[in-house]
């Protein structure tokens, strides 16, 4: 298998909208399914009916899909942003107004979600 520059995959957020374009098409053609089924509800084909509902649950699972794939890439996103630091904006630290001092941003090391030691 060759690399190809350019590819759908070379970053989460080309990923990102390589799936949601394939999640728009499968939409497409679950619609296009799904009116066949309606016409052929009255056909003598029931074999055909049948074969029509079995393709049109394959594209409902596979819209599923598409949509939580989509989701954990938004995710990955934004931990990828939150760990590298590529936020733009930076959060201004909380001061406390009696003491005037400033308080923690984040968690204690010991508290944090990323420390799997714990």
């Amino acid at each position: 298998m060759t690399y190809q520059a350019g590819s759908p995959f070379d970053s989460i957020e080309s990923a990102h909208e390589f799936i949601a374009l394939l999640e728009e098409s499968v939409r497409e053609a679950r619609r296009d399914v799904e009116a066949d089924v309606h016409r052929e509800s009255t056909s003598q084909f029931p074999r055909r009916l049948e074969a029509l509902r079995t393709a049109l649950y394959s594209m409902e699972k596979l819209e599923l899909h598409m949509n939580k794939s989509r989701r954990i890439l938004n995710d990955l996103r934004s931990l990828r942003r939150l760990l590298f630091e590529e936020r733009t904006a930076k959060p201004k630290p909380l001061t406390d107004a009696k003491t005037q001092t400033s308080l923690p941003t984040s968690s204690p090391p010991e508290m944090s979600p990323f420390n799997w030691e714990a």
